[in-house]
């Protein structure tokens, strides 16, 4: 079964309480209360959430003992959701909750008033079932809180393991952990145990996972070894090992692994054959460059070189990179060429505001990455507003390099018209390079999985289009969630729009541009789009085609349109959240002097 199987529309519900809510609440200040528990049956303390409260800060103790630091905004005046704080897992039996609350209250009596403190009670269940209606069908989302950057992802023995930036207190960012999801096709995601929390060197920000087969660190054959950014009052880079797949982790007795003296994070490491040894990518955010680090064993690493102080784009701090050695195709047919290409995530700086995924494309000799392309060329991965974080899976068989990466913006992401959960990864991709104009350019296609939850096409009229256009009907039986995918010759320079449209008026057009060969995506009247004056927008890709015949694939979710040239020259991600689904799909050429030679559109059914 899918992660999320169903979509609703209530945003909010109470939980069932315990029977006997054995619970000790405690005033000691206008600012200061405990909560007391020595509940040995209960799993769960429910704690009611409201977004726009001032944050609180809660020490978990567990007989005595510090367990965990929290920071929630503890609903002062309405209940938008609840969250668990789990009691299984810790040792002892008495739990208590010192909690500092950074509110304007007068004194005592005002704190008394806060409905979480009358709301807040244990259970033995936590509902995760979904309550919203922008939750993707085929796109992986956490069962609930916040979610941003994909981690520690790797393949082994069938499986594919994808965890995550994750915020289990919240739907916003906080409390930074790795969630945990796996999947055998890498569309069906199944919910974990988390995996990584925070400890005494800080919350778990992000990192990569390798299968260490041949016991290089000494954690034994096949072991998982991961690196991940330590985030305390510094950043530093720690290291965790599993011997059970990945389902579980150990922490390393000599964390920091990494100890930079400026702020660095977001670990990505590979097996380098040809050295016999592990090489490391690690973001110098500040600084805008790139550090590589090489080790024999996953624990001494040494400096080697530096990239990118003077490279690419650099309005933001550079996070979250990723070197891959790539084959060069020409028509989809490789050349027997290989190329690196180091992925450079960004924040802000990208083509359009927020985030987004550059990348530079080179040689790379075991210490040192050189890019071919000169200092002032910037290439983008995705073209659309929600494409970030975007690394790949370790160990993929058969050659394979796909990625993924985390659907939303800096600028917006934690205000979506979401709030059981915030945050989607987009779908898989595959990569691999072309040449075009005497560039290589990285072509980004759907992983080939995609294709398995293809309906039975739906094949749509073609032929000249002019202005009027034609129009088609998603499929109703599926909300309209599909895969669109045409053909069309467009000739003298002329123009294409694709729209997709429901009854209240909300659209989202899509251009093809034959006389600057761009592909161009305008959302401003998706829906929702007043939640930042940074949603509404236009985004435009270079197609890199030349040659007027374009084929384009279009996967529809809830609340997600992403959009590639077939062979992958261009992609563009963009988040949309409209008030009911599109359910018209309109192709015209305003212009004319255009044919459409294929229309096919295929629900996406997922298991």
């Amino acid at each position: 079964m899918p992660l999320i199987i169903s979509a609703g529309v209530l945003l909010s519900s109470a939980p069932m309480a315990a029977d006997g809510n054995d619970l000790n609440i405690q005033y000691l200040s206008d600012h200061n209360i405990l909560v007391r528990t020595s509940a040995n049956n209960e799993k769960y303390i429910l704690l009611p959430v409201q977004e726009s409260a001032p944050m609180a800060h809660i020490r978990v103790l567990s007989d005595g003992k510090l367990s965990e630091l929290v920071n929630i905004p503890l609903a002062e005046s309405k209940i938008d959701y609840y969250v668990p704080l789990t009691l299984a897992d810790r040792d002892g039996s008495n739990i208590v909750l010192d909690i500092r609350c950074n509110n304007n209250r007068a004194d005592l009596r005002d704190l008394t008033e806060a409905i979480w403190t009358r709301e807040i009670k244990l259970s033995d269940t936590f509902d995760t079932s979904n309550r919203e209606m922008f939750r993707p069908l085929f796109h992986h989302t956490p069962e609930y809180g916040w979610m941003n950057d994909p981690n520690g992802m790797f393949y082994k023995d069938g499986v594919w393991h994808l965890a995550f930036q994750w915020n289990p207190y919240g739907s916003k960012w906080e409390n930074l952990a790795w969630g945990h999801s796996t999947s055998e096709d890498l569309i069906n995601w199944h919910a974990e145990s988390p995996v990584l929390y925070r400890d005494d060197l800080g919350m778990v920000f992000s990192g990569s996972a390798v299968v260490d087969k041949v016991n290089t660190a000494g954690f034994g054959k096949d072991a998982v070894v991961a690196l991940f950014t330590s985030a305390d009052a510094s950043q530093t880079q720690s290291l965790a090992y599993s011997t059970d797949n990945g389902y579980t982790y150990t922490r390393f007795e000599g964390n920091p692994v990494i100890a930079y003296h400026r702020e660095s994070r977001d670990p990505n490491m590979f097996w380098d054959e040809s050295g016999k040894r592990w090489v490391l990518m690690l973001a110098s955010a500040l600084d805008g460059e790139m550090l590589i680090f090489t080790s024999p064993d996953l624990k001494e690493w040494t400096l080697q070189s530096k990239f990118g102080r003077d490279y690419g784009a650099h309005e933001g701090v550079w996070e979250c990179p990723d070197l891959l050695k790539l084959p060069v195709l020409k028509n989809g047919i490789p050349t027997g060429r290989d190329k690196w290409v180091l992925i450079c995530n960004i924040n802000p700086g990208g083509p359009f505001g927020g985030s987004a995924a550059q990348y530079f494309v080179g040689d790379f000799d075991g210490n040192k990455f050189v890019a071919e392309s000169a200092p002032e060329v910037t290439k983008w991965m995705d073209y659309g507003k929600d494409f970030y974080a975007a690394v790949s899976f370790s160990n993929a068989p058969e050659g394979r390099h796909p990625v993924i990466g985390w659907m939303s913006n800096w600028q917006y992401a934690n205000d979506v018209p979401t709030l059981q959960y915030r945050s989607a990864n987009t779908i898989v991709r595959d990569l691999s390079l072309f040449e075009f104009n005497g560039e290589t350019y990285l072509a980004s296609v759907p992983a080939q999985e995609m294709d398995s939850v293809r309906g039975k096409a739906i094949k749509g009229r073609t032929g000249k289009l002019n202005g009027k256009g034609i129009k088609y009907t998603l499929p109703k039986e599926n909300s309209g969630i599909c895969e669109i995918a045409f053909d069309v010759e467009i000739s003298g320079g002329a123009t294409v729009e694709a729209v997709l449209s429901n009854s209240k008026g909300e659209k989202v057009t899509m251009t093809l541009n034959a006389g600057d060969d761009t592909f161009s995506m305008d959302r401003r009247a998706s829906g929702i789009t007043d939640f930042s004056e940074h949603f509404p927008a236009v985004t435009t890709a270079p197609a890199y085609n030349g040659t007027g015949r374009y084929c384009v694939r279009l996967f529809i979710d809830r609340s997600s349109i992403e959009a590639f040239d077939a062979s992958g020259r261009f992609a563009m991600t963009n988040l949309v959240f409209p008030n009911e689904a599109y359910d018209t799909l309109t192709i015209s050429a305003p212009d004319g002097n255009a044919t459409l030679h294929r229309m096919n559109i295929y629900p996406i059914l997922i298991k």
